[in-house]
């Protein structure tokens, strides 16, 4: 399952974090910013117009993700 597609205010575990090019740098920033294999992570808002972008939390950090950005992590429902 993508994070992109976690109901909300479901936990999951991020398995992993996935390349769409060689090298892809959104890819890269995510992990950079946590998004790596174990972290616990949970969906806690989506936007107002096609519920995009969507609010995620992982440890105490908050982050608001395009849909296409959270497509690329790989989680596990918890």
């Amino acid at each position: 399952m993508h994070l992109s597609d976690l109901p909300l205010g479901t936990r999951a575990t991020v398995v992993a974090v996935s390349n769409l090019t060689e090298p892809d740098p959104i890819a890269s920033r995510l992990r950079d910013l946590g998004f790596v294999a174990g972290e616990p992570v949970s969906l806690v808002a989506l936007g107002p117009f096609g519920a995009d972008p969507i609010l995620v939390q992982i440890g105490f950090t908050r982050f608001a993700l395009r849909r296409s950005e959270a497509a690329r992590i790989e989680v596990q429902h918890v």
